[in-house]
C-alpha cells in the first residue's frame, strides 16, 4: 500500500481545523496470518487530561471500521508520537483504506489519510 494524504472537505476554514489531530505519517505491513500492522504518527497540542489525541481508526473507503487504536493518556511532552495497531484484517479486494484520528475536544479529524 502507498500512502497518499487527502483533505476532506477541501473548503474547511482553517479555524475549524485549529487544534485538531494531524496525522503525520502512516506505515502499514502484512504480519503473520495475512493480518496487517499499522504504525501511525500523530501530532496534537495535547494540554492534559481534558484535551488530548485519544485514538485513531482504520476504515474502509466506505466507512466500515476495521480497527481502533485507543490512546489512554495525553502526550504533552512527546510530539509527534507514533503508536501501532496489529492484527487488522483487511477484506479481500480492498484497494484503499482511510486512517482517521480523534481528540477529546474536537472529535474526529476533518483531514484523513488514504492508503492505496
Amino acid at each position: 500500500m502507498k500512502l497518499l494524504a487527502i483533505t476532506i472537505p477541501l473548503l474547511v476554514p482553517t479555524l475549524l481545523m485549529a487544534g485538531q489531530v494531524e496525522i503525520k505519517e502512516v506505515r502499514s505491513r502484512m504480519d503473520t496470518g495475512g493480518l496487517y500492522r499499522f504504525d501511525v504518527t500523530l501530532e496534537h497540542a495535547d494540554t492534559g487530561w481534558k484535551h488530548y489525541a485519544d485514538g485513531w481508526e482504520v476504515l474502509t473507503i466506505d466507512g466500515a471500521l476495521l480497527g481502533t487504536r485507543t490512546l489512554y493518556h495525553p502526550h504533552v511532552d512527546e510530539q509527534p508520537f507514533t503508536r501501532s495497531l496489529s492484527g487488522v484484517a483487511i477484506p479481500a479486494n480492498t484497494r484503499e483504506l482511510l486512517i482517521r484520528a480523534h481528540d477529546k475536544v474536537h472529535g474526529d479529524t476533518l483531514i484523513k489519510y488514504r492508503l492505496e
